[in-house]
């Protein structure tokens, strides 16, 4: 008998650690996604002004899933998601058959940022050499 409920105890004990063990893609002592509820991402709703490393300004127009469109080369992006002030994603564009992925590391009252885009793809190529770039991203002032 004594037998018995040791065997449980074993089990019962390998399941509680093997729980325990689990792969976690965030440490147990990261602060919560900011992304973690859907009104969250609301902070990105509106316009936008991405300025490049060249100067060249485009207009981003975000909704309040953190998705939205520019009107460079048909372009669109999607939120992957918010951590404290990083926001990362992917953006699209139909009119020359790229895609790639971006980071934008806000200020603290977000309302403005610095960011880095990347290609992910260009055509037919899945592993791309060309670089990407640099740019900054502003809360737009301009109405509509």
């Amino acid at each position: 008998m004594i037998r018995r409920y040791i065997n449980i105890f074993i089990l019962f004990a390998s399941a509680v650690l093997s729980a325990a063990c689990v792969h976690r893609d965030v440490p147990p002592d990261s602060p919560p996604a900011i992304a973690s509820q859907a009104g969250d991402l609301q902070i990105l709703a509106g316009k936008w002004e991405l300025i490049d490393s060249t100067g060249a300004a485009v207009v981003l127009t975000i909704d309040e899933h953190g998705n939205g469109h520019y009107e460079w080369k048909s372009g669109r992006f999607e939120t992957e998601r918010i951590i404290n002030h990083t926001w990362s994603g992917t953006w699209f564009q139909e009119e020359n058959d790229r895609d790639g992925g971006f980071t934008v590391e806000f200020a603290p009252d977000f309302s403005e940022g610095e960011g880095q885009w990347w290609y992910n793809r260009i055509g037919s190529d899945h592993a791309p050499t060309q670089n990407g770039g640099t740019f900054h991203l502003r809360a737009s002032t301009a109405s509509g």
